[in-house]
C-alpha cells in the first residue's frame, strides 16, 4: 500500500493509489492493521463498495466501525489517492476524523 492514512487506537489505516478495473471503474485498496500477540489482525478491501475482502482478528462490531470510519472519510482518502504532488511524497498527514473507541 502507497498512502498512509491514520493509526489510532492501534490500527493503522493504509490504501492504494487509485486503481481501475477491467470495466474501467475506479477503485482504492484499503488494509487495516493492528498488532496483537501472535502477529496481526487485518481488514482489507476496496474502495467505493466498502466490500472487505480479507478479515483476520476483528470482531463484527469492529468491522462496523471500521466502516464507518471509511464512510467518515473516504473523501479525503480519494482526494490523498488522487493527489500528484511533492507534497504527497514528503507523506504530511491530513487531519482526519477519529475511529471510534472499541
Amino acid at each position: 500500500m502507497r498512502n498512509f492514512y491514520s493509526t489510532e487506537e492501534g490500527i493503522t489505516l493504509t490504501f492504494s493509489d487509485i486503481e481501475e478495473d477491467s470495466n474501467g471503474f475506479e477503485y482504492i485498496r484499503f488494509n487495516f492493521e493492528r498488532e496483537n500477540n501472535s502477529g496481526f489482525d487485518f481488514a482489507e478491501g476496496v474502495l467505493p463498495a466498502l466490500r472487505f475482502d480479507k478479515l483476520y482478528g476483528f470482531s463484527e462490531d469492529e468491522i462496523f466501525d471500521l466502516k464507518d470510519y471509511l464512510r467518515d472519510n473516504s473523501f479525503l482518502i480519494w482526494e490523498i489517492a488522487r493527489e500528484k504532488t511533492e507534497k504527497h511524497k514528503g507523506g504530511e498527514k491530513t487531519c482526519l476524523k477519529p475511529l471510534k473507541t472499541f
